[in-house]
């Protein structure tokens, strides 16, 4: 089975021995030039979700966090998610990085990066948005770029890191 996503919203599993026949679609986000699935298996505009494999129903579902007072904001997880056993690590336009339980959507850490930074090497550091790349997990790190100015988000050049603890 190869499972897609497209820009539209749309979701396909298709069957590479047949053809590439459809064996289920489902719709998880409007879609749009800067919607609908972007960046991997990540969504933008309407929240995280994980499908079941089998079937393409909704096994988790995250709404959208609102952005609150925070200016140049919008609530999209639009940044490529990254898992591990039991967690799912999202990343947002917003600045936050957040840990979902991948078995019932729990939030079970987040961070705000949108702030200033002393760095290792005392240069000016300020996290941002997160869109693009997700997170990367090395020998039990967590490393995240911090920071998109593209279609208005907040700038930034961070690269943060944190130990992760598998539950």
């Amino acid at each position: 089975m190869l499972v897609v996503g497209q820009k539209s919203g749309m979701v396909y599993a298709l069957d590479p021995d047949q053809e590439g026949k459809i064996l289920w679609q489902t719709r998880i986000g409007k879609g749009g030039p800067v919607g609908g699935i972007m960046w991997g298996s990540a969504t933008a505009g309407g929240g995280l979700f994980a499908l079941d494999i089998a079937t393409g129903n909704t096994s988790m579902q995250v709404p959208l966090v609102p952005c609150g007072n925070r200016s140049q904001c919008s609530p999209a997880l639009s940044a490529a998610v990254t898992a591990i056993p039991g967690v799912v690590f999202s990343g947002a336009v917003s600045g936050y990085l957040r840990a979902y339980a991948t078995a019932d959507a729990k939030l079970l850490w987040e961070v705000d990066t949108a702030r200033d930074y002393a760095t290792v090497n005392s240069v000016s550091a300020q996290g941002g948005a997160m869109d693009g790349p997700g997170p990367t997990i090395v020998d039990g790190m967590l490393y995240v770029a911090s920071g998109y100015a593209q279609w208005g988000g907040l700038p930034g050049n961070v690269l943060l890191a944190f130990e992760v603890n598998n539950p």
